[in-house]
């Protein structure tokens, strides 16, 4: 490649033990910042202070607009309304869009929340309470028939993700939250019953792979989802001060031109999804279907279709992003090196066929994502995008930042930099990868 790096330590980087840095100690989040941003946030997000440090690298003033085109759980976007900055976002999965629209919207009155959702609480506890479902136990020996999902809805969750009587006392609470749609306690309580399934009720487990834990027949369901809703009151009784509100659209952030004005951002703060086998729709699964936004199979394909295609359940047959790196020799010679290996090892399932191909398709998508952005972005905008190098197809190394800043300078960014964020150990591969800062500046089109 033609572009000279420069390589650097954030001044947050985590201590290092025998010149390696420890392996997650650099993306867990500080007490201090667990306000709003523990409402529900994925596993592998990047940390609030990550984003501050950015903020004054960047140098923003009070009233700039900050965009997240992966916002994801909103992490740049609480920041920046913390900050006094106009955060905008652009996220294609339908449920961590709802979760950054609520954790973002700071207007409602914690004492009516807290109260609404007492109510609810109580309503939920008493029909459990008269039809024999309190606990497991009960539930056994009175032979209940339990509430379930549709089968189609009941397919497109992961296998044994929720226990039946969990589930039994999700549906039962969620019936008693439904008169309340259209108040703004429904949104609030929704998001804590989404937190609330994933962190306690539910029984995956997240790992580098999201996957079934220990199998739980019963979950203290209500408790855990109005801990969650007095969780959120705290915080929102901890502002003392008006921040400017945000707009989240839910969109595919290769059209990002499409969705937002033209030359209207200052500055971006992203972490786009990595080139790997993680399909980030089962993140979200469990969730996702049993509130009701993806209501089949057919539905979580549909948002797949909006997201950049980094892993091989998320290709399809007329994909065509693979066409904006047709003549980026690096991009191409590393898709053959992929395709030799998987030959040379005999390696022929259909996932793994598509290897070369996902590749291709996913740093096409991120080339068509850049091209969107230059619209959108003001002359002299900044941006961070946070990516990791990655070995997951039959352990070819993939130097995502530095393909991902070539992609930028061809396009027209100038390049300001890569910094190091942190190393982890990747059990998969037993490899070190580096997690990246690329840095860039948008200089404007020349008139």
């Amino acid at each position: 490649m033609s572009t000279t790096y420069v390589q650097g330590r954030l001044p947050f980087d985590p201590p290092e033990k025998n010149g390696r840095v420890l392996a997650d100690s650099g993306n867990e989040i500080k007490a201090g910042d667990r306000a709003f941003h523990e409402w529900y946030r994925f596993v592998l997000s990047y940390p609030p202070h990550l984003v501050r440090e950015y903020f004054h690298r960047f140098n923003l003033s009070p009233g700039d607009t900050v965009l997240d085109p992966f916002c994801g759980t909103g992490t740049t976007l609480i920041e920046a309304k913390l900050a006094g900055f106009q955060a905008v976002g652009v996220e294609a999965n339908p449920f961590p869009h709802f979760a950054s629209t609520v954790k973002t919207d700071w207007s409602i009155d914690p004492s009516e929340l807290e109260v609404t959702a007492l109510q609810v609480a109580n309503a939920t506890r008493h029909i459990l309470s008269e039809q024999g479902a309190d606990n497991y136990i009960v539930a056994k020996e009175n032979s209940i028939s339990l509430r379930s999902l549709p089968p189609e809805a009941e397919r497109a969750l992961i296998k044994d993700s929720i226990s039946p009587l969990p589930l039994h006392k999700t549906l039962v609470l969620l019936d008693a939250l439904r008169p309340h749609m259209g108040q703004p306690i429904y949104r609030y309580g929704l998001l804590a019953l989404g937190k609330a399934l994933v962190a306690s009720i539910g029984n995956l487990k997240f790992g580098p792979e999201v996957g079934v834990g220990k199998i739980k027949q019963d979950a203290p369901v209500v408790d855990a989802w109005i801990a969650e809703v007095k969780r959120m009151a705290q915080d929102l009784k901890s502002l003392h001060a008006d921040y400017p509100d945000a707009m989240i659209a839910l969109g595919d952030a290769r059209e990002v031109d499409a969705l937002l004005p033209t030359r209207s951002v200052d500055a971006v703060i992203t972490s786009p999804p990595y080139p790997n086998e993680k399909d980030y729709t089962r993140t979200t699964r469990l969730e996702t279907v049993i509130l009701g936004f993806a209501h089949d199979i057919h539905g979580v394909q549909a948002v797949k279709k909006r997201l950049v295609r980094s892993n091989t359940r998320s290709v399809y047959k007329d994909d065509e992003d693979a066409q904006w790196v047709k003549g980026h020799p690096e991009i191409q010679q590393l898709a053959a090196e992929i395709e030799r290996r998987r030959i040379e090892m005999n390696k022929d399932s259909g996932f793994e066929k598509q290897y070369a191909r996902v590749t291709l398709l996913y740093f096409g998508g991120m080339a068509r994502h850049l091209a969107a952005m230059r619209a959108v972005l003001k002359p002299g905008a900044k941006l961070a995008y946070v990516v990791g190098d990655q070995a997951s197809y039959l352990r070819v190394m993939i130097r995502t930042g530095e393909l991902l800043a070539d992609l930028a300078q061809r396009l027209g960014y100038q390049v300001e930099g890569i910094d190091l964020f942190r190393t982890r150990f990747a059990t998969a591969t037993q490899m070190d990868l580096r997690e990246e800062v690329v840095v860039l500046t948008w200089p404007g089109y020349k008139e």
